[in-house]
């Protein structure tokens, strides 16, 4: 079993498929000094002491990295015959290989080595001017296959409105390929061509983009910065300090917890457990629930509220009841048992169907938009104006003890059936959704339990100054408090018949391009 870096464990393998023993090639030939990886130059290299072909003590550098990198330090390669030619003779074959692997969407390294003299080489010295005249030795392609759900996750995300590029330091036929393999869609460049763009010409082509290869780390940061420039909310993910400046400047900066350096995560604003891109777009989903609900508990809320201020304000008005609609201990218990069940119901439902299929709302979008301000407060106006009718009609046949219970009662049925209303502000109350939200169901039912105990309990009677009501008085009240059914299925078929008119018309919207 391997542990560490996946590519490094491949060569291993392969190293050992070979007829090369790991352990005792790393006792016989002690490292000595390494140069470790960086996004700059795209390879690395380790200095071991050991004896060359004639038996004669050397420290031999070997070096693995991008084939192109290591092809222009080159200045020779062992040949078909296992004989050293000049790079000249290799350069074509060898480049044609790279291609054909990259094709294949395999992951291309080369290897090379190149010696020197114990008596002069600096352990501490500067080693990146010492990758030059290398000796190349083998090309390899690694399958990395990827993941089948990541696949699955780019297509969710496309369906919901996310563009997803690559932006790597792979090869850029290696990265095309993939993303191909992936479902990402748009042109493959290389860093060298992105760099060379214009401002105006980056953001003329930038949409038929998919694939940035061999980039650098400035390469990533002016992605971040012009899609953010044209307006789209971008997050980018990273594991390497190189990554760090565009993890910094994207709307939400994804570090890899597992491979993942300190840096990266120190700038990111999340961080994945588990390196795993079908996690990102879960956590869209999540978070397009978690807004959704949160919004049918603003909308639900919000509505009572109007409610209240219109039934108390009309009551004072026209001295109804003298100005006291509902007792002090029956808006506690309205408020404490059913406005708090649905609340919860709302809050902790089943999410809408179909989140993932919509667009994006825009960044600027309004909570509570005027067009909702002032339907939320024409439902607490017609909660208030009927629950004051009821209470008037109730007073004249009854008494005030009715009344103030007939009131209790219709008033509370009005934030039970407009919870149910608002649950969706799609779907009618009449589809099966509601009877697939079994949270929102348990609570509704609740809230009518507290709402038959206020009338027929007798301790609760006595504290909330209520008394029993008659079938034609329960059928009143909710009757009465249905009216607000009829009220929002009416606005939903008006809103569901200009938005087909506009489909058929117009089209439907195009989907705003969001990076990650």
């Amino acid at each position: 079993m391997l542990a560490g870096n996946p590519t490094e464990g491949a060569l291993v393998v392969l190293a050992a498929k070979g007829g090369v023993d790991p352990t005792l090639t790393r006792e016989r030939y002690p490292r000595v000094a390494t140069l470790p990886f960086d996004a700059a130059y795209k390879f690395m290299a380790t200095f071991h002491r050991m004896e060359d072909e004639d038996g004669k003590a050397v420290i031999r550098c070997f070096v693995k990295g991008a084939p192109d990198q290591l092809l222009a330090r080159a200045g020779s390669a062992h040949g078909p015959d296992g004989t050293v030619v000049p790079i000249d003779r290799v350069r074509e074959p060898f480049l044609a290989e790279n291609d054909r692997l990259g094709a294949l969407g395999l992951r291309v390294m080369a290897t090379a080595q190149r010696d020197f003299d114990p008596a002069t080489f600096d352990a501490g010295a500067d080693f990146l001017p010492l990758i030059e005249d290398l000796q190349l030795l083998s090309i390899v392609g690694i399958v990395d296959p990827p993941r089948a759900e990541a696949r699955d996750a780019i297509a969710k995300a496309k369906e919901a409105g996310i563009r997803v590029r690559m932006i790597t330091g792979d090869h850029a036929i290696t990265a095309g390929a993939i993303a191909s393999q992936l479902g990402i869609v748009g042109q493959a460049i290389t860093g060298a061509e992105f760099a060379a763009f214009s401002d105006e010409e980056a953001d003329r082509r930038i949409d038929d983009i998919g694939v940035i290869a061999r980039v650098a780390p400035e390469d990533k940061v002016r992605l971040v910065d012009i899609l953010r420039r044209k307006g789209n909310i971008v997050a980018m993910t990273g594991d390497g300090v190189n990554d760090a400046p565009a993890l910094k400047a994207a709307d939400i900066g994804v570090a890899m917890g597992i491979t993942g350096t300190e840096v990266s995560k120190e700038a990111a604003v999340m961080i994945l457990t588990d390196d795993n891109f079908a996690t990102i777009v879960k956590a869209v989903e999540q978070g397009r629930a978690l807004y959704d609900n949160l919004m049918r508990y603003i909308r639900f809320q919000m509505a009572c509220l109007f409610g209240f201020i219109s039934t108390f304000l009309g009551a004072s008005i026209f001295n109804i009841l003298d100005g006291v609609p509902f007792l002090p201990l029956q808006t506690l218990w309205i408020n404490f048992t059913v406005d708090i069940f649905q609340a919860i119901g709302l809050g902790y439902g089943k999410p809408r169907e179909g989140l993932m299929a919509e667009s994006p709302r825009p960044k600027e979008q309004q909570i509570l938009p005027r067009s909702l301000f002032v339907w939320l407060a024409f439902i607490g106006l017609v909660m208030g104006a009927i629950t004051l009718a009821v209470i008037i009609w109730a007073q004249n046949s009854y008494g005030e003890t009715v009344a103030h219970t007939m009131g209790l009662v219709t008033f509370s049925m009005f934030h039970l059936f407009f919870s149910l209303e608002t649950s969706d502000e799609e779907r009618t109350i009449f589809s099966s959704e509601l009877l697939e939200n079994p949270i929102l169901l348990k609570t509704s039912a609740l809230s009518l339990l507290t709402i038959f105990l206020a009338t027929a309990f007798g301790p609760l009677q006595r504290v909330l100054d209520t008394v029993e009501l008659g079938v034609d008085q329960w059928a009143i009240c909710i009757a009465a408090g249905a009216v607000i059914i009829v009220v929002a299925e009416v606005r939903k078929f008006f809103r569901r018949r200009a938005r087909a008119t506009e489909d058929a018309t117009v089209g439907a919207p195009a989907v705003p391009a969001t990076a990650s």
